[in-house]
């Protein structure tokens, strides 16, 4: 055992980290040492192609198959990113609703509509344990009897870059560590007890999905599908836009459906990678499978999913570009779909995958581009714009919720929405065509009711 990795695992039992996440990061460790980098070559695999959608399924008669699925949604983000220190899940979404109250709701309405237990379970990180279950507190109706509301994400060492050994940071030890990546959640369904107990109460399939993607409500007519299809393991997967160019798709390999992620594409396939017309599909990172094929796999595998490694250099402290540069290695759920032979992919549309990684996405679906039905669903009402705003001013929340504290203009009319400087928006406006908002040196008040469009704002 190298240097490095014993000093890691001496850390993570000292912090009472279960074996089987240890014995996963070991693995990966190992892969780092190597230069096992997990890059899939376009020579080795071909387009994937001939998936069936949504739109072309039956519609379900009953709600046989969701009477057996339990829900997953992984909430352990910070939304550091927009310079948060909390679950990114306690946003505001909507009418002082967050996205975990929707996800809520969308599963309690599913219950009484269906009749229906419908479990839901979060997996959650160290830093959003505690304000996830005060937010879930008042929702007393929603624990199922013998399962958790959440469980616990595991947590790793991160490495410094140079020497591959476990970071010191006293400034703030919690920041010496990281989740192992949204992969991990199958070695915590498997050390939590969840997965034996939800076999136990006669669950047969699982949906899980990131809780910052509202578009994955419960839907009896996908889970019909996957029931019916007979596949142990299936991804929901997206068509391919000119945004979604540098992002992970599917592929086949040696038979298998394979995901690719962007770290994984050698740098003579980025531009085939990026192909849209040959690569159709992304991975909408929700995902169905049958209980029973994962607990054998599982098992098969001494609770540690062989999953390929994801090496992410970033900074010990995100905030300080000055901080010491290390490496935390990581594995994708959705790469589990090469591990299960006869997995199949679903296309289905955007009202699917919603999901909240910028405060552009943040303003979207905060705009009346969507309704929140009674089934608390967000419904487009026309062409979403793409939403464009200046980082330097609205990446940090504190920034966006400032300058946009008064409300959010009216989008419906907008194909674009470009900002390119500290605007600060009002009541009663409305975007309109391709509306782009120059750069400026100070902060500018733009007066209520105004039209913002090509030729930057006017009042009526």
């Amino acid at each position: 055992m190298s240097h490095g990795l014993e000093q890691s695992v001496s850390k993570m039992r000292e912090a009472g980290v279960s074996e089987p996440a240890i014995r996963s990061f070991s693995r990966l460790y190992e892969r780092l040492l190597a230069h096992d980098d997990g890059i899939i070559h376009e020579r080795d695999i071909t387009p994937l192609v001939d998936v069936p959608h949504m739109h072309d399924l039956p519609g379900a008669s009953t709600a046989q198959a969701l009477a057996k699925t339990a829900f997953i949604r992984l909430n352990g983000g910070l939304g550091t990113s927009m310079g948060m220190d909390k679950a990114k899940s306690l946003l505001p979404v909507r009418d002082d609703l967050s996205f975990l109250d929707v996800i809520v709701n969308q599963v309690r309405k599913a219950r009484a509509e269906h009749n229906i237990s419908l479990p839901l379970v979060f997996m959650n990180s160290f830093r959003t344990e505690e304000d996830t279950l005060g937010a879930l507190a008042p929702y007393s109706d929603l624990p199922i009897p013998g399962l958790p509301l959440s469980m616990l994400q595991n947590q790793e060492p991160k490495l410094q870059a140079k020497t591959l050994t476990p970071v010191t940071w006293p400034q703030d030890p919690t920041l010496e560590w990281c989740p192992p990546g949204h992969g991990d959640v199958y070695t915590v369904l498997y050390t939590s007890g969840v997965l034996d107990a939800l076999a136990d109460m006669g669950f047969e399939y699982l949906n899980i999905a990131n809780a910052d993607n509202l578009g994955a409500y419960p839907s009896p007519e996908i889970a019909q599908w996957f029931a019916d299809s007979g596949a142990p393991f299936a991804a929901e997967v997206a068509e391919r836009t000119p945004a979604d160019r540098k992002g992970g798709h599917l592929v086949v390999r040696d038979g298998r459906i394979v995901l690719r992620e962007t770290a994984q594409t050698a740098a003579d396939d980025v531009e085939a990678a990026a192909d849209i017309s040959r690569h159709q599909y992304f991975n909408t990172n929700t995902l169905w499978m049958r209980v029973a094929a994962l607990r054998e796999l599982l098992a098969h595998h001494d609770g540690v999913m062989p999953l390929p490694l994801i090496k992410n250099e970033k900074t010990v402290d995100p905030t300080r570009p000055d901080s010491p540069a290390v490496i935390q290695i990581e594995v994708a759920m959705g790469a589990a779909i090469e591990l299960f032979e006869g997995a199949q992919t679903l296309c289905v549309d955007r009202r699917r995958f919603l999901p909240v990684k910028t405060t552009n996405d943040l303003l979207l679906v905060r705009s009346d581009v969507y309704d929140l039905t009674e089934e608390y669903r967000l419904q487009a009402t026309g062409q979403e714009p793409l939403i464009t705003l200046d980082p330097g001013s609205y990446k940090l929340i504190s920034d966006f919720e400032n300058r946009f504290s008064r409300g959010i203009p009216s989008l419906k009319g907008a194909s674009s929405f470009t900002v390119e400087g500290p605007y600060r928006f009002g009541v009663g406006q409305r975007v309109e065509g391709e509306a782009f908002l120059g750069p400026a040196d100070n902060e500018i008040t733009i007066p209520d009711h105004a039209i913002i469009n090509s030729d930057g704002y006017h009042t009526v």
